[in-house]
């Protein structure tokens, strides 16, 4: 049995849990659970079929933030959005109070990430030696004291939340028709578009280790993750049935618990990805073990 989180995805289905799914329950502590092939009670799950063709083409837009992470980047794009604001305020319907504020809170972080920041490093550079003077050195001691530069003329302390203000109307303007693609860009509030991947040509590698947990199934991302939904593994247990969906994982690693058969019998699995409930790319290579016997 696995335990349930907020929004899990059923292993089996590539779905979300419904409440009238006969494998919930809860446990004696009060938290959910959902049962697994092999624990007592399983209803095994009806899985639809699934389209033979492996070659969907995805064009899903994939955008970097728009915000730096380097803090030197961070004023340059804290001075750039303040100035742009103020030119497109009134073609946006903005208040003016609230454009105002806004100005405010970026040149409030412009300061602290510029003339703030370097004084505070440049203070912990002589609170350090001063420190270690104390401690083993010689002469007579000062302490350093760390007097704040003064504030630029237009330029006041603001409160707390400066940067999630400007989010806030950000995610206003994403919203505004007022707002077209091109003021985005220039207020730099819309990243860059990411290289999308041939989904023709994703392939995930996959092994399988046997334990004394089951078999341990091993698959990753390869660092397409914010592209790609799942990993449909599936599994051939030499029983007749051929190639059948074991789950949708998406979360790399998957520990197959379905018990070992009698007599040594070699288990085949295989994993494609998938984006949008449909398969993408080519199978993976073949990974087996053998078990029981």
């Amino acid at each position: 049995m696995r335990l349930l989180h907020f929004d899990a995805i059923n292993p089996h289905t590539g779905r979300g849990y419904t409440f009238d799914d006969p494998n919930l329950f809860f446990g004696p502590d009060g938290l959910g659970y959902a049962r697994e092939p092999g624990d007592p009670g399983f209803v095994p799950y009806v899985i639809p079929p699934h389209p033979s063709s492996t070659t969907h083409r995805h064009t899903r837009m994939k955008r970097q933030n728009y915000f730096p992470t380097r803090q030197a980047d961070q004023a340059v794009w804290l001075e750039n959005f303040r100035l742009k604001l103020a030119l497109h305020a009134a073609a946006l319907g903005l208040p003016a109070p609230r454009v105002a504020d806004i100005i405010a809170d970026a040149r409030w972080l412009v300061y602290l990430l510029v003339s703030w920041l370097e004084s505070v490093r440049t203070h912990g550079k002589a609170a350090t030696n001063a420190l270690e003077q104390a401690m083993s050195g010689s002469g007579p001691l000062v302490l350093p004291v760390h007097t704040p530069p003064a504030l630029p003329d237009g330029v006041v302390a603001r409160p707390a939340g400066a940067l999630s203000r400007i989010f806030d109307l950000i995610a206003e303007l994403k919203e505004n028709d007022a707002c077209p693609e091109p003021m985005c860009v220039d207020l730099g509030i819309l990243g860059s578009v990411e290289t999308t991947p041939d989904f023709e040509l994703v392939r995930p590698d996959i092994t399988a280790i046997v334990s004394a947990a089951g078999v341990q199934i091993g698959w990753g991302w390869q660092g397409l993750a914010k592209f790609l939904d799942q990993c449909e593994i599936q599994v051939d247990r030499a029983d007749g049935k051929g190639w059948v969906v074991l789950t949708y994982d998406t979360t790399p690693g998957y520990l197959d618990t379905t018990p070992f058969p009698a007599a040594l019998t070699k288990w085949k699995y295989r994993a494609i990805y998938r984006v949008d409930d449909h398969q993408v790319g080519q199978w993976s290579a073949e990974a087996s073990v053998s078990v029981g016997g």
